[in-house]
């Protein structure tokens, strides 16, 4: 038997595509594996194969043999490849974005996200199992149809960051320009997670509370009109201390998560949020907003403000968790305590044991 696995974009850092990776090297010790991708990083070559190589792989047996698709945005070609194959799917939910908040800035990427909601409904028609990283996204796959549902952690490897050495460029740019409290956010500069959000709430900290407080955004800019949105608002509200970074490596990721004082994120919707627990390894506090999966993934390792604060509570909420040694110290603690819950070898065994069911 085989298992291979498919996503539809794959690149370096990226928190999908370093689980299949992970992934494959596992079923490796036990059956041939790969990943394939319809569109791929380059720097990828040979790690991850096209999609379009997939149909070249002999197979005696084919309706024997398992894909695991990992579902995060619709794209048609992908769609049709797993209608078509006779493998049996097993499809990994790793939740799809809401579409309206994308409209205004690139109306086909909203397309995109609808037609993968369409997708992966109709895909619970030909699902042998599903998997969530959250029962956020569980409940999410039940209410689309699907029936053998199981929730399956995330693969996150916390301890391959924790590892790097920084990278000493972007550690000497901190030590001689960076003298106030670092406020850090990363993730993708997508309309849903908010940062525009932010932004303002981070303009009332430096203006009425904390003058010398930095914000980072650390992310890709994967839409370049709200990326320009964001700058502007940088521009308007005259935030010289904000810092929109666009993509980075690994180890410059990790000097900025070994210099920041305080996590935040905005988010109105995620199906697990990894930089929230790569925050938590690296013994920054976070702060964010109880939308979807959030809540549970940080449960109480987190200040969490309700979804109806808007930004003058999430800058006083900042000052707080910048300034009250004791509400950080127990941040921390419980960081790290929930951490533990979602330890690396605990979640590839949990998602090895769901795969085997069907062998």
């Amino acid at each position: 038997m085989e298992i291979h696995q498919v996503v539809v974009g794959a690149g370096p850092g990226d928190a999908i595509t370093n689980a299949a990776l992970d992934l494959r090297d596992i079923l490796r010790q036990a059956c041939p594996s790969e990943v394939y991708a319809r569109f791929y990083d380059q720097r990828l070559h040979g790690d991850v194969l096209p999609l379009k190589d997939f149909a070249r792989r002999p197979a005696a047996h084919p309706e024997e043999n398992i894909i695991l698709f990992h579902a995060s945005i619709g794209e048609p070609e992908v769609f049709n490849f797993l209608q078509e194959r006779p493998e049996r799917i097993v499809v990994f939910h790793h939740n799809i974005s809401p579409a309206a908040p994308f409209v205004p800035y690139d109306p086909a990427f909203a397309g995109r996200l609808d037609g993968g909601r369409r997708e992966l409904a109709a895909l619970s028609r030909r699902a042998v199992m599903a998997l969530a990283a959250s029962e956020f996204n569980a409940e999410d796959l039940r209410s689309l149809g699907y029936r053998n549902v199981r929730v399956s952690p995330l693969l996150l490897d916390v301890d391959r960051l924790q590892a790097l050495e920084p990278n000493a460029l972007t550690v000497n740019h901190f030590e001689q320009m960076v003298k106030g409290p670092v406020v850090l956010f990363v993730g993708q500069l997508l309309p849903h997670k908010r940062p525009d959000f932010l932004l303002q709430a981070y303009h009332a900290l430096t203006t009425y509370l904390d003058p010398e407080a930095h914000l980072i955004l650390v992310g890709s800019p994967r839409l370049p009109r709200y990326t320009a949105a964001l700058e502007l608002l940088v521009r308007e509200l005259h935030l010289p201390r904000a810092w929109i970074t666009g993509r980075v490596g690994d180890d410059e990721l990790v000097a900025f998560y070994r210099r920041a004082d305080l996590f935040v994120t905005a988010s109105e919707h995620e199906g697990f949020c990894a930089p929230l627990l790569e925050a938590m390894a690296f013994d920054v506090p976070v702060l964010a907003r109880s939308f979807a999966a959030i809540p549970e993934t940080v449960q109480d390792a987190a200040l969490l403000l309700a979804p109806d604060d808007g930004p003058l509570v999430m800058a006083e909420a900042m000052r707080l968790a910048l300034e009250d040694d004791a509400l950080r110290a127990g941040l921390v603690r419980r960081g790290r305590r929930r951490l533990a819950h979602f330890a690396p070898d605990a979640a590839r065994a949990a998602l090895v044991s769901h795969l085997m069911e069907l062998v």
